[in-house]
């Protein structure tokens, strides 16, 4: 497991010397992830420290998505002063707090334990909120306390709901009742199915208020407004991957010990979630709440796939939304330039061959976003779709299944109307003003196009519907 961890503490470490050197390697130190995660897809189930953490299908997947978001990141990081104000030692406190961050995420993806689950969530938790603090203004300090209450609120009801998980099945599995696997193999042999329904509830709410759903919607787009575009990218690629496969685990078991009480619970959750998410994005007015509105849009869709029973579906909307959101955040860097946060003419005023590469790209990230083919977004909603149908007509939930898809699809109409005027304004309206790409930056965009469009090959569909 030392090979997974490895990376971020290395990076932690060089930390110490000169930044300005450093910030150049460190893309190539992040690079180290790869290896022995991409090596770890042709061995089976591997288990560490006995079955404490355990890397299966569904973690290495998203080890690797979380991965090469992770790698992005770490290049666009290379010009962060190039287009905010940072001194060199918050630049350094910056990457600091990345490397921690890292390793609490991939404790929690790794993760076989409760325990040890909420445990990797709340160390990532703490660091972003320095991460966000780094951003040296009066609105920064009182957002990252902010996110420091939603948070603590948020771990503390999974925490509670982990202890009254673990107190429903200690009486038939003992210790082990702390362990995913053998919650999964005993759920239905469970007799306090009442108490693991309570505490799941509790699990879930507390990772829906940490992605951002109702009722605490809007701290999540503050909080990202307030802090360097960076931190945004972080959010919406690694941190929720980790909540999301958290949430995955926990509703598996939900699934084998009350199917209807599940299907209840989430889509009345999600659906007035998405609610509250169309009509907040339909009066935005700038990028940074844009994207981190949509994201908390994606999340629901992802969890209602997941629950609905369409794995494969809500697996690669997850891989496209985590390559395609950090993206178009760290594309911020460039749209808002020297403070210029106006959306009318943001995709005008570039040159040269790396100012037009930066105009296809954010354009083809635009719409990619929002489900124009050939996005993978555009083939996870069809296939989605398709399982919630069929999950209607086989079973007792016709009712809100339909009720379910009647509402997703207002509710994504508005957005895609949104996001088409957004893009309209951003590419024919509003004066020009010189804006500057760097390598890096292009670069990160690139890496994660491709990653974006490697979700439509054969073996990749392939291998997501082996997953659960």
């Amino acid at each position: 497991m030392f090979e997974f961890l490895a990376p971020p503490i290395i990076i932690f470490l060089v930390t110490f010397f000169d930044i300005q050197k450093v910030k150049k390697i460190v893309p190539f130190i992040a690079l180290l992830i790869l290896f022995p995660t991409v090596l770890s897809f042709y061995k089976g189930d591997i288990h560490y420290y006995g079955d404490i953490f355990i890397l299966n299908n569904l973690s290495k997947y998203v080890l690797l998505v979380s991965s090469i978001v992770g790698i992005g990141i770490s290049l666009a990081l290379v010009n962060l002063d190039k287009h905010v104000s940072i001194s060199q030692n918050a630049y350094k406190n910056f990457y600091r707090f990345f490397a921690l961050f890292w390793i609490g995420l991939t404790v929690s993806i790794l993760s076989n334990n409760m325990g040890v689950y909420w445990i990797g969530l709340e160390m990532a938790t703490l660091s972003t909120v320095y991460m966000i603090k780094t951003n040296a203004t009066s609105s920064t300090h009182k957002e990252a306390w902010n996110y420091m209450i939603v948070g603590a609120i948020a771990v503390s009801l999974i925490l509670f709901g982990i202890i009254l998980i673990y107190a429903s099945a200690k009486p038939l599995l003992g210790e082990n009742a702390m362990n995913f696997s053998m919650l999964l193999k005993s759920a239905k042999e469970i007799k306090n199915s009442y108490l693991f329904e309570i505490g799941f509830a509790f699990v879930a709410v507390g990772s829906f208020i940490k992605m951002g759903f109702f009722p605490m919607t809007l701290w999540l787009a503050n909080i990202e407004r307030a802090s360097f575009y960076p931190v945004a990218a972080l959010f919406s690629g690694i941190l929720e991957s980790a909540i999301m496969i958290g949430f995955f685990k926990f509703s598996t078991i939900a699934k084998e010990i009350n199917y209807s009480h599940l299907i209840d619970f989430s889509f009345i959750y999600i659906i007035l979630t998405l609610f509250v998410i169309s009509f907040l994005i339909y009066r935005v007015k700038d990028f940074m709440r844009l994207f981190s509105l949509s994201g908390i849009e994606h999340m629901a869709i992802i969890s209602i796939f997941w629950v609905s029973g369409a794995h494969f579906a809500a697996l690669l909307h997850f891989g496209a939304h985590a390559f395609l959101k950090p993206a178009l955040f760290l594309s911020t860097g460039v749209l808002e330039s020297n403070g210029k946060y106006h959306i009318a003419g943001a995709l005008r005023g570039y040159s040269g061959f790396k100012g037009k590469s930066f105009v296809f790209i954010v354009s083809l990230l635009m719409l990619a976003i929002i489900s124009l083919p050939p996005s993978p977004m555009f083939f996870s909603e069809i296939y989605g779709f398709g399982s919630m149908i069929k999950l209607a007509k086989n079973s007792d939930h016709l009712i809100i299944m339909l009720f379910g898809i009647g509402a997703l699809l207002i509710f994504l109409s508005i957005i895609f109307y949104k996001f088409i005027e957004v893009y309209q304004s951003m590419k024919y309206e509003g004066i020009e003003n010189k804006k500057v790409v760097y390598s890096s930056e292009l670069f990160a965009l690139m890496i994660f196009s491709a990653s974006t469009l490697s979700l439509l090959l054969p073996k990749v569909f392939n291998f997501l519907e082996s997953i659960g």
